[in-house]
């Protein structure tokens, strides 16, 4: 009995990161280049369980491991030209304040008070030549990433790819960062979409129908949970009425 009230707990663990995980994707529904999370759970072999890290015997050893999905979100038409989507493959390489490349699929960028295109965050957008400076013209984009302004050529942003994306660790809601010994390569199938956003890959129905079934697994394991709880209870109290 004691060992089902541990394999009931151990089962609510994971339900408790879903539910974390779901909630995380639905706040960033609206969030331009937002890939959702998805968490990956299973009950280790018994050859795995030997060796896992448990704090008793009964305990059932489970893993559960948050990954990213990166399938294409819709293009929606914002009419800014500051506006870039990637339709296809890739991400669009940005400089971070402290100088760290970081990928990201979210292209609502502004001019900064120093006339580079940025992100919210202050991350520069890359060129084949380093950051990009449109000053206060007119930008022009092509699908390939050649930047004009005020109809010169200014550069051509750098669009790149890795061989593994579950190798990235995002950071913050829509940025990634790039391990370290990994170099990303020149992407090839994509396509630069100016006045366009790419939309986060978040469907709500979908993720609310998977909120409300992990709760109720949640619920089926706590119910278990509580009547092993009191079936041990009663027990305890009649083999102290025998005594």
């Amino acid at each position: 009995m004691i060992k089902g009230l541990y394999r009931s707990g151990s089962a609510m663990v994971p339900r408790i990161k879903q539910q974390e995980t779901i909630a995380n994707n639905l706040a960033n529904v609206s969030t331009p280049g937002f890939k959702k999370d998805m968490l990956f759970t299973r009950e280790l072999t018994r050859q795995q369980s030997k060796n896992a890290t448990r704090q008793t015997d009964w305990q059932t050893p489970m893993i559960d491991q948050i990954y990213t999905h990166h399938s294409q979100g819709t293009l929606d038409k914002t009419g800014n030209p500051l506006d870039l989507a990637l339709e296809g493959e890739g991400f669009l390489l940005v400089e971070s304040p402290e100088g760290e490349a970081l990928l990201t699929r979210a292209g609502n960028f502004s001019v900064d008070p120093q006339g580079f295109l940025s992100t919210s965050d202050g991350n520069r957008l890359m060129g084949e030549g380093g950051t990009i400076n449109v000053g206060n013209g007119d930008v022009s984009i092509s699908e390939a990433g050649q930047v004009e302004v005020n109809n010169d050529v200014i550069g051509t942003i750098r669009v790149v790819e890795v061989e593994n994306k579950a190798q990235l660790s995002k950071i913050g809601r829509s940025s990634f960062m790039i391990p370290n010994g990994i170099e990303p390569v020149a992407a090839v199938n994509f396509a630069i979409r100016q006045g366009y956003l790419e939309s986060s890959n978040v469907d709500i129905v979908k993720e609310m129908v998977e909120m409300i079934v992990s709760y109720r697994n949640y619920e089926a394991d706590a119910k278990s949970l509580q009547t092993q709880d009191q079936s041990l209870e009663k027990l305890m109290t009649n083999v102290g009425r025998i005594r």
